[in-house]
């Protein structure tokens, strides 16, 4: 019997295996500009998440990193909620009105864009992490939250504005304590 059923069954093998893979033709959905938009920010945040996810350490972690950097930190415990939040220090920069602010207007656009294209720097190399003007035409013109181990280097990051350069704008630099990855709101 396993004599007579072995040829059948080879036979069969032999035909699936020439069996041409016949797949059915998927036709490609077109997705509006705001679709794909909307798509590309989602699988950003996905990943965004993803890699947050696996790189989250925890305080203790972060402490210890910062203490290596050499940045000042301590615990604060919250009273409502007993929570446990790591402090550190950071430095403002006030950016207050210089003695030289008669350019022309051309001078001063071009003194803005290296001001600005400087902050960038600043910002891209994880040394500054907030900056702006202030609102209102006083001497005290705008701040920069320097996040850096020490007030030399805050003061001397500040002082290689342009704008400082040029002597329109002048630094005022102060330690300032804030919780440790924690947003603005």
């Amino acid at each position: 019997m396993i004599k007579k059923l072995a040829p059948v069954f080879l036979i069969m093998l032999l035909i699936m295996a020439c069996k041409e893979d016949v797949k059915p033709v998927v036709q490609p959905v077109e997705i509006s500009p705001e679709e794909a938009a909307i798509n590309k920010v989602k699988d950003s945040l996905y990943t965004a998440f993803i890699k947050a996810k696996e790189n989250k350490k925890t305080r203790e972690q972060i402490k210890a990193d910062l203490k290596f950097k050499g940045y000042k930190t301590f615990d604060y415990v919250d009273e409502k909620s007993k929570d446990t939040i790591l402090m550190q220090q950071y430095f403002v920069a006030f950016l207050k009105a210089g003695a030289i602010r008669g350019q022309n207007e051309e001078e001063a656009a071009a003194l803005q864009q290296e001001h600005l294209d400087y902050l960038g720097k600043m910002y891209e190399m994880g040394h500054a992490d907030i900056s702006g003007p202030f609102g209102d035409d006083t001497a005290l013109r705008g701040m920069t939250i320097y996040n850096v181990p020490n007030i030399t280097t805050a003061e001397r990051l500040a002082n290689d504005d342009p704008m400082v350069k040029a002597n329109r704008l002048i630094v005022e630099v102060h330690p300032w304590w804030a919780a440790k990855g924690f947003p603005l709101r």
